[in-house]
């Protein structure tokens, strides 16, 4: 890395052998130094030493008395984990501050320890010596001429171990890159050195990315806003996010995790950091975890820094970015909101990590947002991820507070604000098709939702997302249209009361003055969508999202004709909303196979008479009891 050809990287190695040889010794001798009982501390992730691992296992071997009862300590291990064998269990203890696949059964065999804590506070618990560290085995760049080694790929907690070890043994590898940032450490710090050169540990998210998958990340997009600063985990669902923002402009990152996902944002331009309010125009994140080509690109890159684990993730920091989007996943939520990425029951999975930190850091930022993605469904879709309550033992992960939205393969759930019946009701709408029944009648009997509340089951309530389109009228009025969600009933109540009585009495035909839950249950929201179509136009207010207009149409039975109805916000009317949500109606109702609409229309309402007008060929036209009683076929 860095440039440095073998022949100078013998030189530098030899001339810090030569001013520094008490640091070069035998395996053996360096590892005689370790005593019984100590705790070992062992370089995150990719940074993980594997040689210096291998090789004091084979200490172990051959000198099995010579030290008891060892604590390993560690974060993320994606190599090898030789010390979590039974047969050196008398040797060794493993305790972890997040479990990954090859220490899951241990820990919850109870052989081995997961020590739950936020990632940002793990740096304190080495500094009070609350976790005493008394060695740690870590991997580094070569030195440089003024003696300062880079952590490279791993600067998180091993920099703070580093500093608070009381042996310090680190293996120096031409393959690890120097990084920038608060990534050096000199060679005086460190007691003994074993120069090996290996292949730094590559992390590659899984290929086999599914159509949920692919969903989540399109849906992610769409809140994600230019100018925004995200973080974002690891694994296949994010890295499908990352792939949805290249239309996007002046992203900015802080991140705990720097990914192969980020790295092609950085060279397409999409990220460039110019819109951050902290770290103007510096890449942050703590540890990379990516391939050998991530590895050279971040290479002696100044645009990159890392930093300590207690920076990227302290709120406080975080916060300091305005506009801050903290994107992260789950194993499940239940539908008052609470999530848990660490256990699945009583079996601990994974743990708290960093994602806490940096939700509440952007639930503080000015402007901030906080997306939680996670597949509707597990286990080959028999288990649902959303779920009425946590399992009994589940790690409550984020908190009721602490999520904006929800994103599934289904949709998008906005929770932040909302109360527990609308929160339930927005989870139940993404959540899978099979599993809706279910998480209604659990709502009910838990009185998190109407006790009358009606749904339509199977195909005929599935929403059908591919129907939500934007659209921009000729005023340039932009908004969004899309069918009703069983979650919509709050919007359309603030809707109706937002209405005009003239407006109400020209769609309603009747001085009607209130809009009940059953009324609004009936005839907007428990829709079966083969037979009916409720149509919203919505702009974003404020972050909150508003209903302007609502077209509806009800097809008749044995024919193929349906009856039809629009109502416009009285301050958006006469902007073209009605033309293009009648238009829309229209079209849909073609692709079903209908032939034309039917309406009832009061004489004053000369306007949606106009707007009939123009998706149609009025057939017939009469007046009875005061009201205009209108047919029409669709144009070709």
């Amino acid at each position: 890395m860095s440039g440095t050809g073998p022949k100078q990287r013998k030189t530098q190695v030899e001339a810090t052998k030569d001013k520094y040889p008490k640091k070069y010794q035998s395996e053996d001798n360096i590892f005689s130094h370790i005593h019984a009982g100590d705790r070992i501390f062992i370089g995150t992730g990719c940074g993980e030493p594997q040689y210096l691992v291998q090789a004091l296992i084979k200490f172990v071997e051959s000198n099995p008395k010579a030290f008891f009862d060892a604590e390993i300590l560690h974060v993320w291990t994606l190599g090898v984990a030789p010390y979590a064998d039974q047969k050196f269990k008398k040797n060794f203890r493993h305790n972890s501050f997040f479990i990954v696949e090859n220490t899951r059964e241990i820990v919850n065999k109870g052989v081995a320890d997961y020590t739950p804590i936020f990632a940002s506070g793990i740096p304190d618990l080495f500094r009070r010596r609350l976790v005493p560290v008394d060695v740690a085995l870590i991997q580094t760049s070569l030195p440089d001429i003024h003696g300062y080694l880079s952590l490279g790929v791993s600067v998180d907690i091993t920099k703070t171990a580093v500093e608070n070890a009381s042996l310090v043994i680190a293996q120096v590898n031409t393959h690890m890159p120097r990084t920038h940032g608060d990534t050096f450490i000199n060679i005086k710090d460190v007691d003994f050195i074993i120069p090996y050169d290996e292949p730094i540990l590559e992390y590659k998210a899984s290929d086999t990315t599914s159509d949920a998958v692919i969903n989540i990340g399109r849906f992610v997009s769409r809140i994600i806003e230019d100018g925004n600063t995200i973080q974002v985990g690891y694994g296949s669902l994010p890295n499908a996010i990352l792939a949805n923002l290249d239309s996007k402009k002046n992203l900015g990152i802080h991140t705990e995790l720097l990914s192969d996902g980020i790295i092609e944002l950085i060279k397409k331009g999409v990220v460039n950091n110019t819109k951050k309010t902290a770290n103007k125009g510096k890449t942050v994140a703590s540890f990379c975890m990516g391939s050998r080509e991530t590895y050279r690109y971040i290479d002696n890159n100044p645009g990159i820094e890392f930093k300590t684990i207690d920076y990227t993730n302290n709120p406080i920091n975080i916060a300091g970015n305005k506009n801050m989007v903290a994107i992260n996943t789950a194993l499940e939520i239940d539908l008052t909101g609470q999530a848990t990425a660490e256990s699945l029951g009583k079996f601990f999975f994974s743990g708290i990590g960093g994602q806490a930190d940096f939700m509440r850091g952007a639930v503080l930022a000015k402007g901030g947002k906080t997306i939680l993605t996670l597949p509707s469904t597990s286990e080959g879709g028999t288990i649902s991820r959303i779920v009425p309550f946590l399992k009994e033992g589940a790690g409550v992960t984020l908190t009721r507070g602490d999520i904006h939205y929800v994103v599934t393969e289904y949709g998008i759930a906005y929770l932040h604000g909302k109360n527990v019946r609308e929160r339930a009701m927005a989870l139940i709408s993404i959540a899978h098709p099979d599993y809706q029944p279910w998480l209604i009648e659990e709502a009910k009997n838990a009185a998190l939702i109407y006790r009358d509340q009606a749904f339509i089951p199977g195909e005929k309530g599935e929403y059908p997302a591919e129907l939500e389109t934007l659209r921009t009228t000729k005023t340039g009025l932009k908004f969004c249209l899309r069918p009703v969600k069983i979650s919509d009933e709050p919007l359309l109540k603030d809707f109706f009361y937002d209405l005009s009585d003239e407006t109400k009495y020209n769609r309603f035909l009747s001085r009607r003055e209130d809009m009940p839950h059953e009324l609004l249950q009936d005839i907007f929201i428990a829709i079966d969508y083969t037979k009916e179509m409720v149509i919203l136009a919505t702009v974003e207010q404020e972050g909150a999202e508003v209903v302007i207009g609502v077209g509806q149409f009800v097809v008749a039975e044995g024919t193929l004709t349906a009856q039809v109805a629009l109502v416009i916000k009285d301050d958006y009317q006469h902007k073209g909303l009605g033309t293009q949500l009648l238009s829309y109606l229209a079209y849909i109702a073609k692709r079903q196979g209908l032939v034309g609409f039917k309406a009832d229309i009061l004489p004053e309402n000369k306007h949606v008479l106009y707007l009939l007008e123009q998706i149609g060929h009025i057939k017939e036209k009469k007046f009875s009891s005061g009201v205009y009683l209108i047919e029409l076929a669709f144009q070709e």
